[in-house]
Formats: structure tokens, C-alpha cells, sequence
């Protein structure tokens, strides 16, 4: 199945390429490798603002660290023209708004960790890393940055 009738499938549209919110570029290609930035939890267009532990339960940071899959989604499928051209998910790595207390970092993570694999399948298995912050730009509380190899 293709990626694409797979995100149908899963009711998922593809956002656009969104605009940097500072002095960077969405995505570097280099080789069969691409880069994509830091993107942040979004809802309704807008920054998805919480800190994990405090304001912010597990369950809903997971939900947003979902919505930061898609839109990591988008800005491949602006990079690469082709989401079938994935040939790996490599790494990711996740930022969570979060308290010194609050220890389910890589829980959050898992919204995005586990899109990904229903949609590539075995291509969606990753390294990761995921990391409890203080603060994440504009407020969001999750940032998650990806590592993906294409044909």
C-alpha cells in the first residue's frame, strides 16, 4: 500500500510546507539523507502551548507530539515530492516542555513514534531520543526534530 492511501486511510491530510519562525530552513537534503527542523506541537494553527507535569497530562502531549508527526509529514512530503521514496525513518529527536518532576518523556514521544510506524511499518522504526526541557519556543510542549533516508 502506498503511503499516501495509507494516510487516507487514516483519515491524515498532509499540511503545507509551513514557514520558519526564525533564521533556519525547514529541511537540508544531503544525499539520500534529509534533515528536518524542530517542529513544534501545533492546534488550530497555533502553537500548542503546555508543560508536561504541571499543566499538561501525559495523554494530551502524546496527542500533540502526534500532531507534530503530521506536520513533520508535510514538510517531508514539500522536500522529497514522493513519501514513497522513504526508505528509513533514522532518528528523531523530542523535546517536552516539561517539569523537573515529570519523568514520561518518552510516552509523549510516542504519539509521533507510533504514527510513523502506521504509516511506513517496518520503514517507520527509528532510533530516538527524547528529552525533558524547560522551555520549548512560543510555549508548545513538544518539539520533535527528524532524521529520514530516501531513494
Amino acid at each position: 500500500m502506498s503511503v499516501y492511501a495509507r494516510l487516507k486511510e487514516l483519515g491524515i491530510e498532509l499540511p503545507p510546507l509551513a514557514i520558519p519562525a526564525a533564521a533556519y530552513v525547514p529541511f537540508v537534503r544531503t544525499g539520500n539523507l534529509v534533515f528536518l527542523s524542530g517542529h513544534i506541537a501545533k492546534r488550530e494553527g497555533k502553537a500548542w502551548v503546555g508543560q508536561l507535569g504541571r499543566d499538561t497530562d501525559t495523554h494530551t502531549g502524546k496527542r500533540a507530539a502526534r500532531a507534530v508527526a503530521i506536520d513533520l509529514l508535510g514538510t517531508l512530503h514539500a522536500a522529497i515530492g514522493d513519501l514513497d521514496k522513504v526508505e528509513r525513518i533514522v532518528k528523531l529527536m523530542s523535546l517536552v516542555n516539561s517539569t523537573p518532576e515529570f519523568t514520561e518523556q518518552h510516552l509523549v514521544t510516542n504519539g509521533c513514534s507510533e504514527l510513523l510506524g502506521e504509516v511506513f511499518a517496518e520503514k517507520g522504526a527509528h532510533a530516538r531520543s527524547a528529552f525533558g526541557v524547560a522551555q520549548i519556543p512560543m510555549g508548545a510542549c513538544v518539539e520533535i526534530e527528524m532524521i529520514v533516508q530516501v531513494a
